[in-house]
């Protein structure tokens, strides 16, 4: 435990600085979490070839982790108010991680629609563990660069990987891509678990870097705070987060920012190859390019959110500056229905996705407004609502892509980007926690 300052020395003490290893503690979570969830788009063009799927099943295939995944964020809210962040991420890496490694031993559309059914059911807490674990472990002033840090997990991840995983499916099968990211997944549950602590029981975390978490607007006594509160699941509790407009500006745009992502992380391939004529492994490879656009996305996002705070902005035009400004660039995609040329067609996609990267420090907006008590009842409404978009976006461009022509579904996701910013600029009003 972490022991009380000494009188009179406490402000001669430089903080330490823990908050930054548990960031990167992050980043290679959702690394993880993220390959889980879109390898199965590496996987579909050899997989669905072999096992005769046609273009609807396998958007509902898609969908079927955004089914229970979505289905299961308020549960998971609750659960993240009430169980430690390292017991419940421990137990849900280890879950969905097994299930991941079964994926590869599917044999049919159904063991595949039931498998990643429970992938999504699994990994529905694993967002509003972050935004408890970032609310727990940064001040206000670093907490947007902490988001945008481990959210960058997401594309760097899969940027870096996706050659990796489509060389794994060339040279070894379909089969060896969910063998391989799911044991991975077991292996760092495992770790989080022997590393991970609260700010006020981790080893090395100093009273000057607890003082400044604390003063910073952090909430380093949540732990504390929810070990005393064994309340059950109230509907009141959920009124209240479904009632405040300004949570609904946030809940909408997050729809709209997921639904260009559930199209990189499940149809983007399989427009390349088969919609684009490109072969696999190259196209293993380009695909990577808008991947890494977002990730520079992200890191440019959180770290200027930052800044303009510390340059005296108010928290609501630093946050949401980046993310109007992100929605209206991902709406670029639509430029890929009107070139030809492979590097034509990339660059469209991988602006878009820079856009999409830039948007994506939305959970900041949730640690500042969410009411304290209500944090992870909040992440979860907010996740649940915003993740609808993994059930909606395989299926709507499964349907719309049943012709020659993918046209219509790269509309339709630039068609919700531009609602999305629409949503932050006349939805959410100013940005302060909603006091109950």
């Amino acid at each position: 435990m972490l022991s009380p300052p000494s009188t009179g020395h406490a402000s001669l003490v430089a903080p330490s600085r823990k908050r930054y290893f548990i960031m990167v503690l992050l980043f290679i979570t959702v690394v993880i979490n993220y390959l889980d969830r879109s390898n199965l788009s590496i996987a579909a063009p050899a997989l669905t070839s072999e096992l005769d799927i046609d273009p609807v099943h396998v958007g509902l295939i898609f969908s079927a982790f955004g089914w229970t995944y979505a289905a299961m964020q308020i549960p998971g809210g609750w659960l993240v108010d009430r169980v430690p962040p390292r017991i419940l991420y421990s137990v849900a890496l280890l879950l969905w991680s097994i299930a991941t490694v079964m994926l590869g031993f599917a044999a049919s559309f159904i063991a595949l629609f039931v498998l990643r059914m429970a992938v999504g059911a699994l990994e529905a807490p694993a967002y509003p563990i972050n935004n408890r674990v970032v609310t727990s472990w940064f001040p206000e002033r670093e907490r947007a660069t902490a988001i945008g840090f481990y959210t960058s997990g997401q594309f760097v991840g899969l940027a870096f990987l996706t050659p990796v995983l489509a060389w794994l499916q060339h040279h070894y099968g379909w089969h060896m891509v969910f063998v391989s990211t799911g044991a991975v997944g077991i292996l760092w549950a495992v770790i989080w678990y022997a590393v991970y602590r609260e700010p006020r029981d981790f080893k090395g975390v100093n009273a000057a870097e607890i003082e400044l978490i604390r003063e910073g607007g952090g909430l380093v006594d949540l732990q504390t705070q929810t070990a005393q509160r064994k309340a059950p699941f109230s509907w009141v509790d959920l009124g209240i987060v479904l009632s405040k407009r300004k949570l609904w500006g946030i809940y909408l745009g997050q729809f709209c920012l997921n639904s260009t992502l559930w199209f990189f992380l499940t149809w983007f391939p399989t427009y390349l190859v088969k919609y684009r004529g490109m072969d696999f492994i190259k196209s293993g490879m380009l695909a990577s390019l808008p991947f890494l656009a977002a990730f520079v996305g992200v890191l440019c996002s959180g770290l200027f959110s930052d800044w303009l705070i510390r340059r005296g902005a108010s928290v609501g035009f630093a946050r949401k500056l980046p993310i109007i400004s992100g929605l209206l660039i991902s709406t670029a995609i639509i430029g890929a229905n009107f070139v030809d040329s492979t590097p034509l067609v990339i660059a469209c996609l991988a602006v878009a996705f820079f856009g999409n990267g830039l948007a994506s420090i939305t959970w900041s907006l949730v640690s500042t407004l969410a009411p304290a008590r209500l944090l992870g009842l909040t992440g979860g409404v907010f996740n649940f609502i915003g993740n609808l978009a993994a059930i909606t976006t395989p299926i709507v461009i499964g349907f719309l892509a049943t012709g020659d022509s993918f046209a219509p579904a790269i509309t339709y996701v630039a068609v919700l980007a531009l609602l999305g910013a629409l949503s932050y600029i006349l939805l959410v009003g100013k940005v302060e926690r909603i006091e109950l």
